[in-house]
């Protein structure tokens, strides 16, 4: 919770704080890329007072970690995320709102954010500009070869890396000319062990 007591509804008046928050769990995108809970998130904010309310304009500063979609790898990027968000006195919609809209405007009010006794809080305003300033497929570097689909091998650790591909309309035949192959060498063994053998015969005779 951030404290605007100082500005007093006097507008015009402008209050910047910086402060160091623990980063609120699930901030980023889910299994993708994210700043890790409890990670520290520095924030500049400069709070100015209005009629409505407290106009927040900050920039929060973190560091994501996620995982390569392509070889799995751990990948760490510097965040930057700039947000501007008004935050309204509760009283600000019944005295700024014309007599001739209607009074419960439910989709309004899930769009605006109050002040509460003064104060305001900041992480759902946060977790909206977090995930838009992360990418949506980190990539360890932009030239990454991924993995090999066949063994899982990581390509950039072994760029030459390969597999043989044999075309399924030759594989039938590949087999035949490999079992003939074999044939013949059982035939030549065959010969050969023949040959020796009748030379010992003669040499007996």
């Amino acid at each position: 919770m951030f404290d605007t007591h100082e500005l007093g509804r006097r507008p015009g008046a402008m209050q910047r704080l910086s402060r160091e928050i623990a980063a609120p769990a699930d901030l980023g995108l889910a299994d993708v890329i994210g700043v890790p809970e409890g990670a520290p998130l520095k924030l500049n904010l400069r709070m100015e007072s209005v009629m409505e309310g407290v106009l927040v304009t900050g920039t929060a500063r973190g560091r994501a970690v996620g995982e390569c979609v392509r070889c799995l790898e751990t990948v760490e990027r510097e965040l930057k995320a700039d947000f501007q968000e008004m935050f309204s006195y509760p009283d600000a919609d019944d005295r700024t709102r014309s007599k001739a809209e209607p009074a419960d405007d439910a989709e309004d009010d899930e769009d605006t954010l109050h002040l509460e006794d003064g104060l305001f809080d900041l992480e759902p305003v946060l977790r909206d500009v977090v995930v838009l300033a992360l990418p949506l497929q980190p990539v360890c570097r932009e030239d990454c070869l991924g993995l090999c689909p066949e063994c899982g091998l990581n390509l950039n650790e072994d760029p030459d890396h390969h597999h043989d591909a044999v075309d399924i309309r030759w594989a039938a035949l590949q087999e035949l000319v490999v079992t003939d192959q074999d044939d013949e060498k059982d035939n030549m063994s065959g010969t050969a062990s023949d040959g020796v053998q009748s030379a010992a015969e003669k040499q007996e005779k």
